[in-house]
């Protein structure tokens, strides 16, 4: 899977994380003040560098959120739809469709982080980049999401081919969605009791040994990169 952590010799395994966290950030601001074809073209072009860079394709990393494209593209068409003449208002779901696609850049940079950053590493960068109990507690929460989320990813997929299976895909796509909601809701809580369980019996700390973190040449790029997204973005 994509949304997880996968062993390489690419250039994005070999950053800092604090890096990649900044150049995330930036990216996301950069997208968010520049939703313009533009702007949207320069930022499409830098994102296809960072999954070169990470050893990920685009299709594998836009299949692992398609869950989410049926949101992205109900936007435009709710947006340019009206009750009155001129029943469709071009530019408003134009607007809203490049800010859906905003969206799937930002999603595509998160994932050539996840892809190339162990959980450990993310946790140990928020916690020295927020000192203190807040940073102990943000720090253990994106470990627990890193963690969580490719299985209940794994268990909605599970979920649906077994329906199909037995030609649930042959009913109607409102009782498809109550079927993986109801069963996916339902395996996400014995999942998360399973979890705390396994947390008590591995006698879970608050303040681990986090594993060592250090900058090298190869972050300068990418701390400029970051701080030229971040200067963009307040221009």
């Amino acid at each position: 899977m994509t949304l997880s952590y996968r062993p390489g010799d690419s250039l994005a395994h070999r950053l800092d994380p604090r890096s990649k966290l900044a150049f995330q950030v930036a990216f996301a601001l950069a997208a968010f003040a520049h939703t313009t074809p533009r702007g949207l073209a320069a930022l499409t072009a830098l994102v296809l560098g960072v999954l070169v860079a990470s050893g990920l394709s685009v299709r594998r990393a836009l299949a692992e959120y398609r869950f989410v494209f049926p949101f992205l593209v109900a936007g435009p068409l709710f947006s340019a739809a009206t009750l009155g003449p001129p029943w469709i208002r071009w530019q408003a779901g134009f607007d809203t469709l490049l800010a859906s696609y905003r969206v799937v850049l930002v999603l595509l940079v998160s994932a050539a982080y996840l892809r190339t950053t162990p959980v450990r590493d993310s946790r140990a960068a928020i916690q020295r980049l927020v000192p203190g109990k807040t940073g102990r507690l943000l720090g253990t929460g994106v470990g627990f999401v890193f963690r969580f989320l490719p299985v209940l990813q794994a268990d909605l997929r599970r979920i649906r081919d077994a329906s199909a299976a037995r030609l649930g895909d042959q009913q109607s796509l409102v009782a498809r969605m109550r079927r993986v909601g109801i069963s996916g809701l339902a395996r996400a809580l014995s999942r998360a009791d399973r979890f705390a369980l396994a947390l008590r019996a591995r006698c879970f700390s608050w303040n681990p040994t986090l594993p060592p973190l250090a900058f090298s040449r190869a972050d300068l790029p990418v701390f400029g990169a970051s701080l030229t997204l971040l200067a963009w973005a307040v221009v």
